[in-house]
């Protein structure tokens, strides 16, 4: 704590109140969305017909593709709103779809009380959490970037992700704490919708931020030299609309900024996914043992991140970036030989750790992005 507050002492008191709020309110949500994601190898379970082991496989597979797939069109739909309407409110909102998520699956019935209705309802709420987690990780993500100045932009933004990292450690721990002491899951999903609920009353203490009150102001200005111009209320529209898309995006940028965005869900299903089924097959983890296993390499990632974010105030976030991007090179060459002549699972643990520590992630280049 006291390195972070160093790093950010440039920070006036206003910013560091907002990071802060943000910070825990990323936290909660993605403590909420990774709450299924680990505990999906003892869910799919309860929630979809039984099945062979292969099937069991791609079960899982889909319960965490399920939180991906909606992202791209939940960034459309709450970049929207973030535009039209605010930082605040995109914040506020995705936060509350998390909660209502999480209140439903915590009462609804298994796949033994209702048939496939269930497995319906559930793919329903993970797609709702995928559409609000991406809208959550980016309008925070915007707000700091749109408060804060470099270096100190660097590290506070960067800790909006490693927010979302420590929700998913504190989401494997209490989901480790559930299925070792044998309490009902629903407890863990109770707790989550209450943090999110919390989340959301705290985030109403946020401001807008002035880059988007000046671009509002603007935009109305404009508006109204063009208003004698234009007529019609659709063209009135379709300018407003092109006002904001005023500012072009580099293809440059935007490619290497989706390659990287693609990079860390493939780094991420390979660490903590992939090997759930073979350590359960092959070394006869059950699911207890897998789910303190990714405990563990979760802790991993979170130090490598915080160090990361540590070192973008002394080094530029895109060198950082360019360096683990060639590791995860070097790392993705040897990878394949490596799973082949595993033999035993500490094996498969340092694989694990190597594709954590070479990861490709925006962290801590968001804001050079944005």
């Amino acid at each position: 704590m006291g390195t972070k507050m160093g790093v950010l002492s440039s920070l006036k008191r206003d910013q560091k109140e907002a990071v802060g709020l943000l910070q825990i309110g990323t936290f909660l949500e993605y403590f909420d969305l990774m709450l299924y994601v680990h505990m999906a190898i003892l869910l799919n379970e309860l929630f979809f017909p039984k099945t062979d082991p292969h099937t069991a496989s791609l079960l899982a597979a889909f319960a965490f593709c399920s939180t991906y797939v909606l992202r791209p069109f939940g960034a459309l739909l709450f970049g929207y709103i973030g535009d039209h309407v605010g930082r605040k409110p995109t914040v506020i909102l995705t936060t509350m779809m998390m909660s209502i998520s999480c209140v439903v699956m915590a009462n609804l019935p298994t796949y033994a009380q209702i048939g496939i209705t269930a497995a319906w309802l559930v793919t329903g709420c993970r797609v709702l959490q995928g559409l609000s987690s991406m809208g959550e990780i980016m309008g925070a993500e915007i707000y700091v970037t749109e408060i804060t100045n470099p270096p100190a932009q660097y590290p506070a933004v960067a800790l909006i992700g490693i927010a979302s990292y420590v929700g998913t450690v504190v989401a494997l721990g209490v989901v480790s704490l559930v299925t070792h002491f044998g309490f009902n899951w629903r407890i863990a999903f109770w707790i989550g919708a209450g943090i999110a609920v919390v989340g959301s009353i705290a985030r109403t203490r946020l401001r807008e931020t002035p880059e988007f009150l000046n671009k509002k102001r603007k935009l109305t200005k404009k508006l109204e030299t063009e208003k004698g111009k234009i007529k019609g209320a659709s063209s009135q529209a379709i300018l407003a609309q092109k006002l904001i898309n005023e500012d072009k995006i580099g293809k440059k940028t935007f490619w290497a900024y989706f390659i990287v965005y693609c990079g860390w869900p493939l780094s991420f299903y390979l660490a903590y996914m992939y090997f759930n089924q073979p350590l359960k097959d092959i070394y006869g983890y059950n699911a207890e043992e897998v789910i303190f296993h990714n405990f563990l390499l979760s802790i991993i990632s979170l130090v490598t991140l915080g160090l990361l974010a540590f070192l973008s105030y002394k080094i530029h976030p895109l060198k950082i970036l360019k360096a683990r991007g060639k590791a995860c090179l070097l790392v993705s060459f040897f990878l394949p030989l490596a799973i082949l002549n595993s033999t035993h699972h500490y094996h498969i643990f340092l694989i694990q750790i190597f594709v954590l520590l070479t990861a490709l992630s925006p962290i801590p280049g968001v804001s050079v992005f944005i």
